[in-house]
């Protein structure tokens, strides 16, 4: 295990790590089960840069490696997420202050006029379902705390606050290429900071589905490895915070889903807010 006390920043697909990987100072590589880690400074502070891979067991799983190997003092995710809450645009930067997961479910049995959740089982089912899906809250507990049934995973306050404070200047052109119109949002993107976030395992491009999110959690972003992060985090009993940019509505975009012309964009701004966010750290 390296003696260096680092910030974790994890990513968790190529175009995620190619948007920080560049930043990354005095590159050490290496790997954990297969994924690249590279072991540096960001703007003179020590960090460890992880592909963690897509998807909730990926990340749970490769975040809680790196906690073995390393001396990880806190954990931060920079990516790409779906827009829910209406009032975000794409290219924004998404900072929740509690992330859950919406596919931890009961997938309920039908019945004339409708579904019939089960009822009295671990996780319970208290949350109205979409179509026979119904939510259930996950079972876990910490050195601290006995298991028990826990909806959100809050991030660390003292992280939030940092990101609060932060001042960013986002992108809201893609970079011209040669014989190609110039990609650019028709608004500034803006540094967003508080709400809840939801991830599953699940890419989410359903406008109906979405609606369901956002009243049913009040979600502003959903993802596919946030909370995971979040509750390995917690287990160890490690601070954490994502940021989240958003690439696409969802499936509540007007027109077709937009995540391959502004993934990169929303990528790069997430890169940016965390950069900002790592030189505002204490030494």
């Amino acid at each position: 295990m390296s003696d260096t006390l680092r910030t974790a920043i994890l990513t968790a697909f190529p175009p995620e790590w190619d948007a920080l990987a560049h930043r990354i100072d005095d590159p050490e590589t290496r790997q954990i089960n297969g994924m690249p880690l590279v072991l540096g400074t960001l703007k003179g502070k020590p960090v460890a840069l992880m592909l963690s891979g897509m998807s909730m067991v990926n990340a749970a799983m490769n975040t809680q490696a790196l906690l073995d190997r390393h001396h990880i003092a806190r954990i931060v995710f920079s990516g790409i997420a779906g827009g829910v809450d209406p009032a975000l645009r794409v290219g924004d930067v998404s900072v929740p202050e509690r992330w859950g997961q919406n596919m931890e479910i009961a997938v309920a049995r039908e019945i004339p006029g409708g579904f019939a959740p089960p009822m009295g089982i671990p996780g319970g089912t208290d949350l109205p379902g979409h179509g026979a899906w119904f939510p259930r809250d996950v079972m876990i507990g910490n050195a601290d705390e006995p298991e028990r049934a826990r909806r959100w995973f809050p991030v660390d306050p003292a992280l939030l606050a940092t990101a609060r404070a932060l001042e960013v200047a986002l992108d809201r052109c893609l970079p011209a290429k040669a014989g190609e119109a110039r990609h650019c949002l028709d608004h500034e993107p803006q540094l967003v900071v508080g709400g809840t976030g939801m991830s599953g395992s699940a890419f989410v491009d359903n406008a109906d589905y979405r609606d369901y999110l956002a009243v049913t959690f009040g979600a502003c972003v959903v993802d596919m490895e946030s909370a995971a992060v979040a509750q390995v985090a917690w287990a160890n009993r490690v601070p954490f915070l994502a940021f989240r940019s958003v690439s696409d509505l969802a499936g509540g975009d007007a027109g077709p889903n937009q995540i391959l012309t502004f993934m990169a964009l929303a990528a790069g701004n997430s890169a940016a807010v965390v950069t900002a966010f790592v030189e505002a750290l204490p030494d």
